[in-house]
């Protein structure tokens, strides 16, 4: 149902789908990384490049409007080593994601997750987008299970087992964390509840019937 919706509003509205999307995204992500790095070595530096484009409700309150879209193109907070790891996988993520949809379905598909979050953020009175680009992994591993990637560029592995310990180390996080984070959490997979939720309710209601008919004639066999 929903892939005739889409098919439909594609048709429609698909050539004002941006291209490249996630190209873009990290594009911007990157310059930001770069420009933290340099003001590092400032000493009289008092803020990070970082801290002009999250999002901060009081800040997007008194004025700054931009926040609510562009905290999606802040970078990891790691070293360089690691967020350069981590700006691959996102572009593999993305383009991988882009090639199989199409460029609608995928911007369907990320700003479903932005706006939800950017919902949620306004409410709770803060938003990342990690749990958006965590989505975005989760949804790869769904459609490509048995796809072999390096994990540091060295260790073969297949990205259904990083998506299982993602998917238990998120229900570990929701069941410890904040409420705020459990909002964030959530609001960041809808993205994953419009696109696969119908497959996998169909899938346990499916499993449930076969069960119960399997139940059904047991019981039949003994009377």
């Amino acid at each position: 149902m929903l892939d005739k919706l889409l098919s439909k509003l594609e048709r429609k509205w698909g050539r004002y789908a941006i291209r490249n999307l996630m190209s873009i995204i990290l594009v911007g992500m990157v310059v930001i990384y770069c420009f933290d790095i340099i003001i590092r070595f400032n000493p009289n530096a008092v803020a990070s490049v970082s801290s002009l484009f999250d999002f901060n409700l009081a800040k997007i309150k008194a004025g700054q409007i931009w926040r609510v879209f562009t905290f999606v193109f802040l970078p990891p907070n790691v070293e360089i080593l690691f967020a350069v790891f981590e700006f691959y996988m996102i572009w593999l993520f993305g383009v991988g994601l882009e090639r199989k949809w199409g460029s609608f379905k995928f911007n369907v598909f990320f700003f479903t997750g932005m706006l939800s979050t950017a919902i949620v953020g306004w409410i709770v009175g803060q938003a990342t987008n990690t749990f958006m680009l965590t989505s975005m992994f989760l949804a790869f591993a769904i459609l490509f299970p048995d796809f072999e990637m390096l994990l540091f560029f060295i260790i073969p592995i297949k990205i259904k087992w990083l998506g299982w310990l993602t998917g238990a180390g998120l229900i570990f996080w929701f069941i410890i964390g904040s409420w705020v984070s459990r909002f964030l959490i959530l609001a960041s997979f809808a993205n994953l509840l419009l696109f696969f939720g119908g497959d996998c309710f169909g899938s346990i209601y499916y499993r449930i019937r076969k069960q119960y008919y399997k139940f059904r004639r047991s019981r039949i066999k003994r009377k």
